[in-house]
This record gives structure tokens, C-alpha cells and sequence, in this order.
């Protein structure tokens, strides 16, 4: 197994070496100029079409599998997971307090970049011969960019359906084994047992009940988290100030381990904040356009508008949140890492019930991600092998449930962080391509609703 961890760590040394940060903030960038800063101002505008998409546009009810705004939770699902508890913790541990503000960056470039990968999803999707919308990168690459392009459609497709069991099923089950275990005294292989069975329920009434699970666990759980987290940050009010300034200062500076240099420390703020915000609202991944692909809808932008509240609201809101708890304690340089440092966190203001908050939390957030990320996996899937390969991966990731459960934690994040990268790079290439669409499409748009030029002429 160490020579197994030894590689695969020399392989996540390179595929997120400084080359892939600067592509993911890079495109993020590109995407923001190019649109003028639209999905920022138009935070209201998606917020807007996210409370009228709770239903089909009427004449829109078949042009997809599920209303926009289940899309959008069925897409954060898959994000609202491991990466908001255990993800932000472990960037602060590795990367210090200033992990968070390049989380907050990758964030805010990467609104347009989740932006960008609805609108293309929608523009480019395809329905396969069981009537269903499908879309995502391997299909834009493939009808947006041309047959000379079509081996990048299928090496994501490959990536996405072998990292699915990374990201999205074995870290999250190992998630939940571990804190319920900690916190409740439960066996790993018990719980893994129960969240294999759950999930198999779920996942036989396919994408429209994952949809309707999505749409009511997500935002119930997500709004109970956010108030605990407002409830603790009011309790250590004294520190917010100092916080935020900590943050600031070591962004730039960094807090060098003992032994370490102020450049490596400020590397690794750098290196973990990107990396685990990418893992946490997965812009430029390529995944959450998947989901979107299925959203009754005829507009490829309104989707977008909608699809971009989700990185804003996972990052920028509930990244943020834990983050500010873990800082505000103190307790981030006690040396606990990952689920348990959050845990602490809590615990610390909330004697004898905040530890159990969060591993409710996270229990219930890493649930919905394996079930989100099920219909990633199972898409690319079918893109390479057609809709005959659905059912085979379907059971094949219900096992991986419970396996993933009883693996270590530190081998499950190594793999799932590497297979980001190898995910991220023909989405990122195809956003760049496909650039000119998007903000074609997007200045049509505005033009036709309300004569807002919000993006330049393509050339």
C-alpha cells in the first residue's frame, strides 16, 4: 500500500503543481473578464430564476428530466458534502488560515466558470434513446468542438466514471464511517452496511428521485448547518475581526510550520485553498453540468444563472462558515485535521452537542454527494458504453459504499484530489474553446430580456 501511496502522491504532485492552479484560476479569470463580471452582478437575477424554478417553464415540462431548481440541489448534492466539513479543515490545517481566502478566490472566479459549463451543457446536450437529457463535458466536446476533439469528450468521460469513486462514493462513506464512529461509538462496518442499503433505495428511482431527495435534503440541511455555525460565531463574536485579518495576512505571508520558510508556508495556502475549494464547489470539474443537463428548460443561460448560485453558496457561504468556526476556536493549531478539527471546533462553543452536530451534518452531506455524484458517474458511463452500462455501474457503486467505508482516509483523499485534476483538464480546455459561445449566447440573452450588453461581441 505505501508504494501504491508513494505513486499516486508523485502523480497528485504534478497534475496540481502550480501549472493547474493557474489553469483553474486562469480560466475562472478569462470566463469573469469575458462576461464582465455578470455572474457577480447577477447574483439576483439567479436567485430570482431559482425561486420561479421550483417548476417547468410551462411548454418546457419535456425538455428535460427534472425542474431547474432540483438540478441545481441535485448538482449540489454532489458539493454540499465531505469537502464543506472535513475538506475546509484539512486546507486550514495544511494550508493555514490562509488556505480560506484562496478558497474564496477560486470561488468567485469560479461562479462564471460553473456558469459557463451549464450553459454549454444545455447548448450541446443530446437525448439518448430512453428519451432522456443527457449532457455534460464529454458532450460539448463532442458537439461543440468537433470530431478532432472527440478523444477529450471520451477521457473525461473515462476520468469521470473511474473518479466518481473517489469523490463522490469512498471519501464520503469513509466521512461518515469515521465521525459516526468517533462521535456514536458505531462500527465502520455497520454503517457502511446502512448507507449501502440507503443508497441502493435511492438510486432505483434514478435521476427524478435523486432530484425530488436532493431538493429536500439539501437545502434543510444546509440552512440547520449555516445557523449552528452563525449560533458558534456569535458565541466567539470577539474573535471574527481577527480572524478575517489572519486570514488576510497569512494569504500572503503564510505561517510556517516549525522548520518551514514563510514562501513554502504560503505555497501551501495556495496549493490546499485551490485544491479544496475545487474539491468543495467543483468548479471547472466538469460534474455539476451533468446534473444541469437534465433541467427542463429550453435556455441554456437561464440555467447557467441558476447553476452558478451553486458554488456561491457552497463556497462563499458554507465553506466560509466552517472555516470562520475552526479560526475563531482557535483550536485549528491543536494538530487535529479533517472532520475531527471541525468537530472540535463546535465542541468548543458548544459543550456536549456541537461535536454530534457535525457529525450529523456531515453524515447527511456526504449521503446526498455519493447519491449526486451516482448519476455523474453513471452518465459517463453511458457515454462511452451506451445506456446498457448504467445498471452494471449502478450496482458496482452501491458495493463501493460499504468498501469505501473501511479504507484510510488519507489514501481515499490522495486518489479523489488526484483524479480532480485529471477530470478539470479537458473541461477546462473545452471552457476555453467554447468560450465565444458562451458569451454569444449570454449577450443574446440579455439583449432579448432586458437590452443589457453584459458581455463583449465574440470576434
Amino acid at each position: 500500500m505505501e508504494s501504491i501511496s508513494s505513486f499516486i502522491g508523485t502523480i497528485n504532485g504534478i497534475v496540481w503543481g502550480a501549472p493547474m492552479l493557474i489553469l483553474i484560476l486562469g480560466v475562472g479569470f478569462f470566463m469573469s473578464l469575458g462576461l464582465k463580471l455578470m455572474p457577480i452582478l447577477k447574483l439576483g437575477t439567479g436567485f430570482s430564476l431559482l425561486v420561479k424554478g421550483t417548476k417547468a417553464k410551462e411548454g418546457e415540462e419535456n425538455e428535460g428530466e427534472i425542474p431547474p431548481y432540483q438540478a441545481l440541489m441535485t448538482a449540489m448534492s454532489a458539493t454540499v458534502g465531505t469537502g464543506n466539513i472535513a475538506g475546509v479543515a484539512t486546507a486550514v490545517f495544511l494550508g493555514g488560515p490562509g488556505a480560506l481566502f484562496w478558497m474564496w478566490l477560486t470561488a468567485l472566479v469560479g461562479m462564471a466558470t460553473k456558469y459557463s459549463e451549464a450553459v454549454l451543457a444545455v447548448k450541446y446536450r443530446e437525448v439518448d434513446e430512453e428519451g432522456n437529457h443527457v449532457g455534460g463535458p464529454m458532450y460539448y466536446i463532442k458537439n461543440g468542438m468537433g470530431k478532432s476533439w472527440a478523444w477529450l469528450g471520451t477521457a473525461f468521460a473515462i476520468f469521470g466514471a473511474i473518479a466518481g469513486f473517489g469523490i463522490g462514493n469512498t471519501v464520503q462513506s469513509n466521512s461518515i464511517a469515521q465521525v459516526i464512529e468517533s462521535n456514536f461509538g458505531v462500527s465502520t462496518v455497520v454503517t457502511g452496511v446502512v448507507a449501502m442499503v440507503l443508497v441502493g433505495a435511492v438510486l432505483i428511482g434514478g435521476i427524478k428521485r435523486i432530484g425530488s431527495v436532493a431538493g429536500a435534503l439539501v437545502p434543510l440541511m444546509a440552512v440547520a448547518y449555516i445557523l449552528a455555525g452563525l449560533v458558534v460565531l456569535a458565541i466567539n463574536a470577539d474573535q471574527i475581526a481577527p480572524a478575517f485579518a489572519l486570514i488576510i495576512e497569512s494569504a500572503f505571508t503564510g505561517h510556517a510550520a516549525e522548520g518551514g520558510f514563510a514562501g513554502a508556508a504560503v505555497w501551501a495556502a495556495i496549493r490546499f485553498g485551490v485544491a479544496r475549494g475545487v474539491f468543495s464547489n467543483e468548479a471547472g470539474l466538469g460534474s455539476a453540468p451533468i446534473a444541469h443537463a437534465a433541467a427542463q428548460t429550453k435556455d441554456p443561460v437561464r440555467q447557467g444563472l441558476i447553476a452558478m448560485l451553486g458554488t456561491f453558496l457552497d463556497t462563499l457561504i458554507v465553506c466560509t462558515i466552517t472555516g470562520l468556526v475552526i479560526i475563531t476556536s482557535g483550536v485549528w493549531t491543536s494538530g487535529e485535521s479533517g472532520a475531527a478539527l471541525t468537530s472540535a471546533a463546535f465542541a468548543d462553543a458548544l459543550p456536549g452537542m456541537g461535536n454530534y452536530l457535525v457529525a450529523i451534518s456531515l453524515a447527511i452531506f456526504a449521503f446526498t454527494t455519493i447519491i449526486g455524484w451516482s448519476f455523474y458517474g453513471e452518465r459517463c458511463v453511458e457515454f462511452l458504453f451506451g445506456v446498457k452500462a448504467i445498471k452494471p455501474y449502478r450496482v458496482l457503486w452501491i458495493l463501493a459504499v460499504p468498501v469505501g467505508a473501511t479504507l484510510s482516509l488519507d489514501f481515499v483523499w490522495l486518489v479523489a484530489d488526484t483524479l480532480n485534476a485529471m477530470m478539470a483538464l479537458p473541461n477546462l480546455i473545452a471552457i476555453i474553446v467554447l468560450s465565444p459561445v458562451v458569451f454569444k449566447l449570454t449577450r443574446e440573452y440579455f439583449a432579448r430580456h432586458s437590452g443589457d450588453q453584459a458581455v463583449p461581441e465574440s470576434k
